[in-house]
């Protein structure tokens, strides 16, 4: 698991590169912030934590539990998951509003396409609506849950 990467993994990177053309400017991995996001935009108060759908365990179709292993594995991605839900709180807490990009979301059957994916993503940082949201949402749907 040693070469398993935690940053600038190319879903994060395809992040990087849409929000930079888009005009966003960010700060990456800030381990002055709980969990270490991947992308802070301190101006909008906006932390963005791209995730592999193996690693924290979504409910979709790129999500397999391996064959071998399965108590340890499903104790130890659970675990991720109770993990990520905890900080994601915190950070709501403190005023942060935090948004969750799937890897399925960017690749895959059910990807979305990146022109309204930017749409959405720019929208929503700039207007300073929900504190939290996650693409894919459940469904396939972009909705927001606060």
């Amino acid at each position: 698991m040693s070469a398993i990467r935690d940053a600038d993994t190319k879903p994060e990177l395809a992040v990087r590169r849409s929000l930079h053309a888009m005009g966003f400017r960010f700060r990456l991995h800030c381990k002055k912030l709980l969990g270490t996001p991947d992308i802070v935009l301190p101006r909008y108060k906006v932390v963005i934590f791209v995730n592999g759908c193996f690693w924290h365990k979504h409910d979709c179709e790129v999500f397999r539990l391996p064959a071998t292993r399965t108590d340890w594995w499903n104790r130890k991605l659970t675990a991720n998951r109770l993990r990520d839900e905890a900080v994601q709180d915190k950070l709501r807490e403190s005023g942060w509003r935090v948004m969750v990009i799937w890897e399925c979301g960017l690749k895959g059957r059910n990807r979305i396409l990146s022109e309204e994916r930017n749409s959405f993503i720019s929208r929503w940082v700039r207007e300073a609506g929900s504190s939290y949201v996650e693409i894919p949402a459940p469904m396939n749907l972009l909705r927001n849950k606060s």
